[in-house]
């Protein structure tokens, strides 16, 4: 992940100062450990500053408005006691070339400040400070104890002191190119780490993305550069010395990321704000859904590799309690022929009341005719009460499997995170297991306590080549949505034949009949979002959406449904291309 580094930061201060000063404080909201937002308003609008901690993605910008949702941290409670109602009037590097500022928050524009919100974007050590008018530390969003840093504590009443100074030699636009060569080429080494190590203020990913806009392999010995190449990387670093001292650059997006330089750009970007919001946003939303979903992967797999075990020792004692009138027979049998027992024997062989056929019979040495009969006699009557026990025990673990079954299936189709809606899909999915008692999460903040619901994730929309609308369900809160809320009376719902998958509706106005080529299209679209997606037919079932019932307790997803009619669904069809018959608003 490309980190915030000197240069990006002085471009987002320098934005900020341009449109946001000064601005009052309205609000402060921390949406989880490591993200804070500040509602800021000034006479031409109103906004979010977004300002995160991330040990891999420490940043700050103006973002879209946080998602409501309850804020139970101090952090966030001192800033909005200390702060509310203040006026954001500076925002300021700390010290030169370091990549730490200081927002200052006055009464008014043109008083001496009151507090210090100081923001330090510092990789794994990144913290955000609160400071009084005499530089006291009040709250920080992370203290650091003297046990866990003998340098630089931070800790509530203590002074805050300023990060220890850089030692590497500071870039001036004064130096002259004999001297900036000789620093590079003292010690012959690859080109990008000979700068790194040379200066302050720079990162991998600006001394990269300068060094090829100078036509040049980063990789590249000092000792190998001719003096055209010199002047052409000398050129860059004073195009990038200039761009820091007149606050001007070119923000955009890169193969590997972005930049603010303008080197490597794929395409432009409105602002600085812009690109380091949606890069870091997609990229903590990419680490979260993929952390998310391994834990429900996991979680899934455990509870269905018990499920078939307990499914698998149901139908053991089932297949036993069919043996309960083998015993009976013997045990009528002994009965019938208590003459010819004798003691001491372990077996006896006696001809079947029905066919005359010899059956042998074990025998406990132990006890007499009668008594082998009456264990006999148990036995049946043990086998019998057992198996009307089992039947409705097999039966709740055969539902509760076909559910899990279901959830896995939605959670097969999100491999890879392509957008934000997969990550919404995937976080509904969690949440319904945390409702259904499937997982636990102590830190996690039910959807449902807040009345939101535009941050719904959205179903999979298709089209038929008659040009009607194909809604595919991307888990089971999406599926009940679907089919009991979102259907009309004169739509199509379509489902693979006990197989767990999607609930697909075909669209239809009033007096629209679908041909057999929207048909065949919406059962292969079926076919395609289950767990037979690697077949080469599905059955896939469709009937009106009246005929569809959530029985009585059911679980999310789960349905039965009556009138239906047969369609093969061929999903190979679908395969590879489905990303190309998805409609705008998908992922």
């Amino acid at each position: 992940m490309q980190p915030v580094d000197f240069t990006t930061l002085t471009a987002l201060c320098a934005e900020l100062r341009a449109d946001w000063l000064p601005a009052r404080l309205e609000q402060a909201f921390q949406r989880d450990r490591f993200t804070l937002y500040l509602a800021l308003r000034t006479i031409e609008h109103r906004g979010w500053l977004k300002i995160s901690w991330h040990p891999q993605a420490a940043h700050l910008c103006i973002s879209e408005p946080p998602p409501r949702i309850p804020d139970t941290f101090t952090f966030s409670q001192q800033l909005r006691h200390q702060l509310g109602g203040l006026a954001l009037v500076s925002i300021g590097s700390i010290a030169p070339w370091e990549r730490a500022i200081d927002l200052q928050f006055a009464r008014r524009p043109g008083e001496p400040a009151l507090w210090h919100l100081y923001i330090e974007i510092m990789g794994k050590y990144s913290n955000v400070i609160l400071a009084n008018q005499a530089n006291q530390i009040v709250t920080a969003a992370h203290q650091v104890s003297t046990q866990q840093s003998s340098v630089r504590p931070i800790l509530t009443g203590q002074p805050y002191e300023f990060p220890p100074p850089l030692t590497d030699p500071t870039p001036t636009l004064s130096e002259s190119l004999e001297r900036w060569q000789e620093r590079l080429s003292l010690v012959p080494g690859p080109l990008c780490k000979n700068l790194l190590k040379g200066y302050r203020g720079l990162s991998s990913a600006l001394v990269n993305s300068m060094i090829r806009a100078a036509q040049l392999d980063p990789d590249q010995s000092t000792a190998s550069l001719n003096p055209v190449q010199w002047q052409a990387l000398f050129q860059c670093w004073q195009a990038w010395l200039h761009a820091l001292e007149k606050e001007v650059f070119h923000p955009g997006w890169t193969a590997q990321g972005y930049t603010v330089m303008g080197w490597g750009m794929t395409h432009p970007a409105s602002s600085v704000q812009e690109v380091v919001y949606r890069y870091y946003t997609a990229q903590l939303d990419r680490q979260e859904f993929s952390q998310l979903r391994h834990q429900i992967s996991q979680r899934l797999n455990y509870l269905l590799e018990k499920l078939r075990v307990k499914e698998k020792g149901f139908r053991d004692r089932l297949q036993q309690s069919d043996q309960a009138d083998t015993y009976r027979e013997q045990a009528d049998l002994l009965m019938a022929h208590l003459h010819q027992w004798q003691p001491g024997m372990k077996t006896i062989s006696l001809p079947d009341f029905t066919t005359g056929e010899v059956v042998t019979i074990p025998l406990d040495p132990e006890k007499n005719a009668v008594q082998n009969a009456q264990s006999r006699y148990k036995r049946h009557q043990k086998l019998k009460r057992s198996r009307a026990a089992i039947i409705p025990l097999l039966a709740a673990v055969e539902t509760e499997r076909r559910y899990l079954e279901q959830v896995e299936a939605s959670l097969s189709e999100l491999t890879v995170y392509q957008s934000a809606g997969d990550l919404e899909t995937l976080q509904e999915i969690r949440e319904e297991l945390i409702q259904q008692g499937y997982l636990e999460n102590p830190e996690y903040r039910d959807r449902t306590q807040t009345p939101q619901e535009d941050s719904a994730s959205e179903p999979y929309r298709y089209q038929t080549p008659n040009g009607l609308e194909v809604l595919v369900g991307r888990n089971n809160r999406q599926n009940d949505q679907l089919t009991f809320r979102t259907a009309g009376d004169y739509d199509l719902w379509f489902h693979t034949q006990e197989i767990p998958g999607s609930h697909v509706l075909l669209r239809l106005r009033p007096g629209e009949s679908p041909d057999s080529s929207d048909l065949q299209f919406t059962a292969d679209i079926a076919a395609y979002h289950s767990r037979a997606r690697q077949s080469e037919q599905v059955p896939v079932i469709y009937t009106e959406p009246k005929n569809v019932y959530k029985p009585k307790g059911a679980k999310p997803g789960m349905t039965v449904y009556k009138h239906e009619q047969v369609i093969w669904g061929q999903p190979q069809r679908v395969k590879g291309e489905a990303g190309g018959e998805r409609k705008a608003g998908t992922p």
